[in-house]
């Protein structure tokens, strides 16, 4: 088959397109011909050497979504047949002809969603429920702070989050971007290079306060998320771009018994990954398309996964950013 692997740590174009052995899947997985792989942040990372694969995935070939057809079963699979459209959580691989992923990892394609926009799910919509809804332990009718609301995170946060009674407040860094973000459901989304944040927000909610915030930002966010949150919130990591050290009010976290967390998906065990497929496919997919909808920006040819990359780190993109094998 052919892959995308990365063939030394660098920039960009040390993604090439190379002939790869086709994987077996294991006795609980399958093996899925690919149409279409995400593109992450996380990729990024990995190709810049800094978030290595977990022992037994392919260390040199990116990507953590994709959407295909089953091709072959492990022993032990009976979720699936052969012929069975899916999108699928992996642990890496994913920019290849070919990925093998544990069954209980992958999803039916969503009512009037296209196999190829289902690529852009997986690994978004695992995380926000791994973060918003299990750790963060939304209900209905919080309000809801998604730093970074045009990302891929941000546009499947906010209509999740919207679909399920929540109110969503965000920070983009266009006004084009804003837009976008409130025609998917916010209630108010910040410029934050021209606007404070802390300031507006504070002002919109006339001594309200914020239930949990979704941060990737890190760095001097820190201590304006925590000033904005209510009694008993929630402060969710999933990255640091700006800086991984904030500053934390001490008293302030004590004072109103606040939780301060995050997590990282890919190490999460096959069984909990399963268990949010399970939450995702009950609570979530029936609302596609009248409720949600892929987010998707472009899609480049599975040999072009370098202009991909170039797109995702200049930060031009509204959406996904996928991969077309």
């Amino acid at each position: 088959m052919k892959a995308v692997v990365i063939t030394e740590p660098g920039d960009p174009e040390v993604l090439q397109l190379k002939e790869r052995n086709k994987p077996v899947p294991g006795k609980n997985e399958v093996l899925i011909k690919v149409r279409a792989a995400g593109v992450n942040r996380p990729d990024l990372a990995q190709r810049l050497g800094q978030y290595p694969a977990p022992e037994g995935v392919p260390a040199d070939i990116p990507g953590l979504e994709v959407s295909g057809i089953v091709e072959q079963l492990g022993e032990t699979v009976k979720t699936w047949e052969i012929g069975d459209q899916v999108c699928a959580l992996i642990a890496g691989a994913g920019y290849a002809e070919y990925v093998v992923a544990p069954a209980s990892q992958c999803l039916t394609i969503p009512e009037g969603i296209s196999l190829e926009e289902a690529a852009s799910l997986p690994e978004t919509f695992f995380t926000i429920w791994n973060n918003v809804f299990d750790k963060g332990k939304f209900r209905a009718g919080d309000k809801v702070l998604v730093h970074g609301g045009s990302s891929g995170i941000g546009v499947a946060a906010i209509q999740m989050i919207h679909a399920l009674g929540g109110r969503v407040f965000t920070t983009a860094g266009t006004d084009e971007k804003c837009r976008a973000c409130k025609t998917l459901g916010a209630e108010m989304a910040i410029n934050y290079r021209q606007e404070d944040f802390e300031e507006k927000i504070k002002n919109h909610l006339n001594g309200a306060a914020i239930d949990i915030i979704l941060d990737m930002v890190g760095g001097d966010y820190t201590l304006k998320n925590i000033r904005l949150l209510a009694k008993k919130g929630r402060l969710i990591m999933i990255n640091a771009m700006q800086n991984k050290i904030g500053e934390v009010d001490l008293i302030r976290m004590m004072k109103n018994e606040l939780v301060l967390t995050g997590s990282t998906l890919r190490p999460q065990s096959v069984a909990y990954k399963g268990l949010i497929a399970t939450q995702l496919m009950a609570q979530i997919w029936p609302l596609f398309p009248d409720k949600i909808k892929p987010f998707v920006h472009t899609a480049f040819p599975l040999a072009e996964a370098h202009r991909a990359h170039r797109l995702m780190e200049s930060s031009r993109h509204i959406g996904k950013i996928l991969l077309l094998v």
